[in-house]
């Protein structure tokens, strides 16, 4: 079991930045990397950033060079830094912890809550 607690999202302005943090607690253990969805209305999930155990990193096109996936191993932590925010960014965005369950390794998603991102003027 692995629980995902969210904080950070918010209302800003257009070229605002704001940071998410995800702490993760239970069976870190299982984590083998975690990442920030976003669902925007009428909108698929996406991935938008992931850090694997060893520390790759991976971001989707549109976010590239504006965010950056970051953790602190020992807070257990993970955050995404959004600089330059723009309108397309506007979306409720997801912790995810992707595990694996033994004894099969069998692969398990755990989610947080998600919190809302609203970049309007």
């Amino acid at each position: 079991q692995v629980q995902l607690v969210e904080s950070g999202g918010g209302l800003v302005q257009p070229g605002e930045t704001l940071r998410l943090s995800c702490a993760a607690s239970g069976s870190i253990s299982s984590i083998v990397s975690m990442g920030w969805y976003r669902q925007a209305p009428e909108k698929r999930r996406e991935l938008v950033a992931s850090i694997t155990r060893g520390g790759s990193t991976k971001y989707v096109d549109s976010v590239k060079g504006r965010f950056t996936i970051s953790r602190d191993n020992t807070k257990n932590t993970v955050y995404l830094e959004m600089n330059n925010l723009n309108a397309e960014d506007t979306a409720v965005y997801y912790c995810n912890a992707a595990t694996v369950l033994m004894p099969k390794l069998t692969p398990y998603d755990y989610w947080g809550q998600g919190t809302p991102v609203t970049v309007s003027s």
